[in-house]
């Protein structure tokens, strides 16, 4: 089997990522963008637990409580224009009572979101 070698260098740290000829072609024919995005709410902070499967007989097995996360366009009215959040339920309650304004006040505040992240 083939692997092509990939170096990534990022702020000084070196990743070498092994892949096959097989992962490379799919990854070239492929027309979407590959994304590494954490289910975090840009709000609230919430993210997936962890727990378990218990089943009648007692036998737990892992599992992940995800999160009901939605990716919603909010406008900001000091900027005149949209922008993209990935909120959950509980943020949506937060934004309707405080605003979008507060909520990105205090998300910013608590470090949940970024001025990188608004620029998109």
């Amino acid at each position: 089997m083939y692997f092509f070698i990939t170096i990534i260098i990022v702020e000084k740290f070196v990743y070498v990522k092994k892949k096959s000829l097989f992962c490379v072609l799919k990854c070239l024919i492929s027309k979407k963008k590959h994304q590494d995005m954490s289910r975090i709410c840009q709000i609230t902070g919430k993210r997936a637990m962890v727990g378990n499967h218990v089943s009648h007989a007692n036998n737990k097995t892992k599992r992940r409580f995800e999160i009901n996360l939605l990716e919603k366009k909010f406008y900001r009215a000091d900027e005149d224009r949209y922008v993209t959040l990935k909120v959950s339920a509980h943020g949506l309650r937060v934004i309707n009572k405080l605003g979008v304004e507060e909520a990105l006040e205090r998300a910013k505040r608590n470090g949940f979101i970024t001025e990188k992240d608004l620029a998109k």
